[in-house]
């Protein structure tokens, strides 16, 4: 247990270095390289970020694509595992596609041709359609739909249901935690995207959250390589530029982080019931 401890803590560290670097101010972040116990903890960058419209636009946007992205995924995922269950024609073929893509990505310079060609250049939709359905998800979703027993839709079947009314109202309600454990997943996946959206969006006021946060790393190492003289002139109209980066990463850390708890107990209980069957 106390190793465990050890280790829980020793994870911990990156993240309140973080924290106490954000809340570091400028003249202490100018005079100290490593600071652990702030002198005096300011807010002064976290008051630079959200009056920057750029950034805060950014978490808007990267909100939306997640809330929308992380329930179309799921809605397809859904609806293309619940038929992958089920003893259909042609069942053996669609899950060879399945693990064939799974196996065997498109690659990079197909995919953007393929979006382009679709006309998707600069829009919110090439975040959203390219990565839509996760093959790993999908097969660990079919396992848990294979794990609903059969009487119950014999009998939906009997009293006069199609598939569809079958699948809104008996498989998709039986699945809550399932759903649950692959929509964080996919939330995750939406809120962290950064390559798609650097290499498919060119207006910077569509950009996500991550894109912004690559700009103020990299602005951050422009301000390192400064002369001491130029990094005093700069800070007196900003704080420095290694402490916006701490802040604006751990604004876009603290959404995500947020959403856990309230679907700790259905991803818990989803994660066991794909992976243990009988």
């Amino acid at each position: 247990m106390v190793l465990l401890a050890l280790v829980g803590l020793l994870m911990l560290f990156p993240f309140y270095y973080m924290i106490a670097t954000s809340f570091t101010s400028g003249a202490e972040s100018a005079t100290k390289t490593f600071v652990l116990f702030p002198q005096k903890w300011v807010t002064d960058a976290y008051q630079y970020i959200f009056n920057s419209r750029v950034f805060v636009r950014s978490l808007f946007v990267t909100a939306g694509v997640t809330v929308v992205g992380s329930l179309f995924s799921l809605l397809l995922t859904s609806m293309m595992a619940y038929p992958l269950s089920r003893n259909i024609t042609g069942q053996r073929f669609f899950l060879f596609l399945v693990l064939f893509t799974f196996v065997f990505g498109a690659g990079i310079i197909p995919t953007y041709m393929v979006v382009k060609a679709t006309h998707l250049i600069d829009s919110y939709w090439a975040l959203i359609i390219p990565g839509a359905i996760n093959s790993f998800n999908l097969i660990v979703l079919r396992q848990f739909f294979l794990g609903i027993p059969n009487d119950l839709t014999e009998a939906a079947v009997l009293d006069g249901a199609n598939d569809l009314q079958i699948f809104a109202r008996i498989i998709m309600p039986l699945s809550k935690p399932a759903l649950a454990a692959f929509g964080l997943f996919y939330a995750v996946t939406s809120w962290n995207t950064y390559f798609n959206a650097l290499i498919y969006i060119n207006d910077p006021d569509k950009w996500t959250v991550q894109v912004i946060l690559r700009q103020i790393v990299i602005l951050s190492q422009r301000l390192d390589s400064l002369s001491d003289g130029q990094q005093a002139a700069i800070a007196q109209a900003a704080p420095p530029g290694e402490t916006i980066g701490m802040a604006a990463i751990l604004i876009a850390t603290v959404p995500i982080l947020a959403l856990y708890p309230f679907l700790q107990k259905h991803f818990a209980k989803g994660v066991m019931l794909g992976s243990v069957k009988g």
